[in-house]
């Protein structure tokens, strides 16, 4: 692991951190999607994804809506384990310039959907078949690119959650789906000794990133910061999906 890749990864996961603790969410969607430019997703993933498990943790457990949470969303986290459990080799699979296009996509779509305000609801007795199917699709997707937040985000907000219990609900899911792909990692030999210096300085990073990010969510005004936020997704999708595509029809 060369030194610049090490600056680069502390940049990364202060980034995503930052954007964590302003906004409960988009550490493993900023971290690896930035790190997918320097090296295949998989070893990416690989890298985040314990201080992604440690920030989601704490997140699950700050605040009081945990049984509630657990009884309204869990078939869409037993969706979502069983769906990264069926795509288990994806992210293994010699073929890692499609997962960069899928990446791209899906950070292109989720952060367009944000930006557009665009609405859906679901009526509470339909919740439990819908998380199913939400859950099983985000499972299969985060098992090919790492990132859990395509469709399942779009449905924790359709189904009307409160802003404090979303972002519990939001590290809630987070946890189950990023133990689950730890998992399937270490099964598949991405999780290993060869990481321990990059996840190191990953999680130090995260951290203090994070530490910036809940200090600044109290003074920046939450609207201008949730746009620039999306719209530095669409530029990353794009870049992401537009290069892999160019590298695949070379």
């Amino acid at each position: 692991m060369t030194d610049p890749l090490l600056i680069f990864i502390a940049f990364a996961l202060t980034l995503a951190g930052f954007v964590k603790g302003a906004l409960g969410l988009g550490l493993p969607t900023i971290s690896v999607g930035l790190l997918a430019i320097a090296m295949p997703p998989g070893r990416a993933l690989a890298i985040v994804i314990v201080p992604a498990v440690i920030t989601n943790i704490w997140q699950t457990f700050a605040g009081p809506y945990l049984r509630d949470i657990a009884k309204r969303l869990w078939p869409l986290m037993a969706g979502t384990a069983i769906g990264i459990c069926l795509n288990a080799g994806a992210l293994s699979h010699g073929s890692t310039r499609y997962g960069n296009v899928a990446l791209g996509v899906l950070l292109t779509v989720y952060a367009t959907l944000g930006l557009t305000r665009l609405a859906f609801k679901v009526a509470r007795p339909h919740e439990k078949w819908v998380g199913g199917i939400v859950g099983l699709l985000t499972g299969l997707i985060s098992a090919a690119t790492g990132v859990q937040v395509v469709p399942s985000v779009p449905y924790m907000q359709a189904i009307g959650l409160e802003k404090d219990e979303l972002v519990q609900a939001l590290g809630v899911f987070f946890t189950i789906a990023t133990l689950t792909l730890a998992f399937n990692l270490t099964n598949s030999g991405l999780l290993s000794t060869a990481i321990a210096l990059p996840g190191t300085v990953a999680m130090i990073s995260a951290f203090l990133g994070m530490a910036m990010g809940q200090a600044a969510r109290a003074r920046l005004p939450a609207e201008a910061f949730r746009r620039v936020f999306l719209i530095a997704m669409v530029l990353l999708g794009l870049y992401l999906a537009g290069s892999a595509l160019i590298e695949l029809t070379w």
